[in-house]
């Protein structure tokens, strides 16, 4: 029993050293990084996003930006059939494409669209996909409000007036508004629904909130 104590230790007492000597001499990282897995992308996979946005650029960049601006429609069409999954994700990492994706279409949508904006907005857009967490730093207000309604984001990105409208359409219905604040509230609506229509989410939401300050609490 004795020899077996003593060949126990005599095997033990080089792995405690080693053990010990690793912790020392390995860096932090390098003992963890086993433990800690990759960070996921902040809201997954952007690579069709910016597969399209690729295509968009290599037409502007020949000319056409007729056929720039049909493209980003597909572009604005998937980023809205996944705005469902991805918003939950990270609200302000999605707040900053989707910005960059509204400055793009605004651009190529102008009436007489000017290609150095174009490119710009495109190279920019390109960015956001690549790094969606960048520039979504908490403003130092907070998130902004009008009429006590909040209509931006932490970073003071503002809300997709998409969610704001469908916020105050659900209100008008389930709300026993009086018909003076209705018909103002009513009025309110059609104009957030117009500055939606033109990508203008700043507005739009401005509206919004004041017709949703109307409402019953």
């Amino acid at each position: 029993m004795r020899n077996l104590l003593l060949s126990v230790a005599l095997i033990a007492a080089p792995v405690a050293v080693f053990a010990a000597g690793y912790v020392v001499l390995t860096p932090p990282a390098a003992q963890t990084a086993a433990a800690i897995p990759d960070a996921a992308p902040p809201l997954g996979d952007m690579t069709p996003f910016a597969a399209i946005t690729t295509d968009v650029q290599s037409v502007a960049a020949a000319g056409d930006l007729v056929a720039a601006e049909t493209r980003i429609t597909d572009l604005e069409t998937a980023w809205d059939d996944a705005q469902a999954t991805l918003r939950p994700v990270n609200t302000a990492a999605w707040g900053h494409v989707d910005g960059a994706i509204d400055d793009a279409l605004s651009a190529l949508r102008a009436g007489s669209p000017d290609a150095g904006q174009v490119d710009a907005t495109l190279a920019a857009l390109q960015g956001a996909l690549a790094d969606p967490t960048a520039g979504t730093a908490p403003a130092a207000g907070g998130p902004g409000t009008v009429s006590g309604i909040v209509v931006t984001d932490a970073s003071g990105r503002a809300l997709p007036c998409e969610v704001m409208l469908e916020q105050l359409r659900t209100g008008l219905v389930a709300s026993a508004i009086p018909d003076p604040d209705r018909t103002a509230a009513t009025a309110l609506q059609a104009k957030a629904t117009e500055r939606c229509n033109a990508d203008d989410d700043a507005r739009s939401d401005a509206f919004s909130a004041q017709a949703l300050a109307l409402l019953p609490n």
